[in-house]
């Protein structure tokens, strides 16, 4: 008997059409979460169709903060929009630019990211001297880390938000390329506004590189930290969905505007079912 006959048997599966892949039974878990989880084996190793889905979620996340947004087309389309022509009949979007001049400084100058540049500063200051309006709110939408999170996830979302917030006087839609969070208070600074809502990429997960983040500032100032923000994550359509979101964002810019705060000392109670005693007189529990 030849060698090959010999260790034939030892070498490859007996049934013709065996698995190469150990499931897990962990894997009934993938339709809860979209965590890598019971992948299964092939061998010692990921099956190749875990390891390209791995791969190709990498390579999406990368691209998410490569990508330069147009910024241009995002506000032409906010423009055609007709919910939001009470936004934008009396001034057009303004495109705004930080002081980081290239993606690669942005990555390395985060500081660069939080400030306006002279040029987009000067818009603002003679935007505000020409109209002398005091905004209830400015809607800042920035590039950050995810411009794909922007271009899918910002006319969806302030859709679903422009109907909670008719009343409003909202300052022109700013659009900021290459900013961070704090660039906000530069813009609700310079346009006299009560309080800034930013819209901004998100850092892209290996299973979520479209993630929308909303930042609310009440009084936005140069030098805020994030204590005086309220953060709202997630804003995508496999995530929080928009509608929610905006009943979320709604409640907080309300709670802001009549406590005058944000940040720690503004909770999110959107979602409690509180007790509120009604009575004129206030009564202690222990002497009742």
């Amino acid at each position: 008997m030849s060698q090959e006959t010999t260790h034939s048997d030892k070498s490859f599966p007996t049934h013709p059409h065996a698995e190469p892949v150990t499931e897990n039974p962990w894997r009934k878990l993938n339709a809860f979460t979209d965590a890598r989880v019971g992948l299964g084996r092939s061998g010692i190793s990921v099956p190749t169709k875990h390891l390209l889905a791995f791969q190709l979620a990498h390579a999406q996340a990368i691209d998410a903060v490569h990508t330069q947004l147009d910024s241009k087309a995002l506000a032409k389309a906010l423009v055609e929009q007709d919910w939001a022509k009470d936004w934008t009949k009396h001034c057009a979007p303004l495109l705004l630019h930080s002081r980081a001049t290239d993606r690669a400084t942005y990555l390395q100058r985060p500081d660069y990211g939080r400030r306006l540049d002279d040029a987009s500063a000067n818009i603002l200051d003679e935007h505000r001297d020409s109209t002398s309006q005091n905004y209830d709110l400015a809607i800042v939408v920035v590039d950050g880390l995810s411009s794909l999170a922007v271009e899918q996830n910002t006319l969806p979302f302030l859709q679903a938000l422009s109907g909670y917030i008719k009343s409003w006087n909202i300052a022109p839609v700013c659009f900021v390329e290459q900013g961070r969070v704090a660039i906000g208070d530069d813009v609700c600074e310079r346009l006299n506004a009560k309080c800034v809502l930013v819209l901004i990429g998100e850092r892209p997960g290996l299973s979520s590189p479209d993630s929308l983040g909303l930042y609310l500032t009440w009084g936005g100032k140069v030098g805020y930290t994030d204590a005086y923000r309220n953060c709202i994550s997630n804003v995508r359509p496999a995530g929080l969905v928009y509608q929610e979101a905006a009943r979320k964002a709604f409640y907080l810019l309300n709670e802001a505007r009549t406590l005058k705060l944000s940040g720690v000392k503004l909770k999110d109670r959107s979602d409690d079912d509180l007790i509120v005693d009604t009575s004129k007189e206030s009564k202690n529990f222990l002497i009742s």
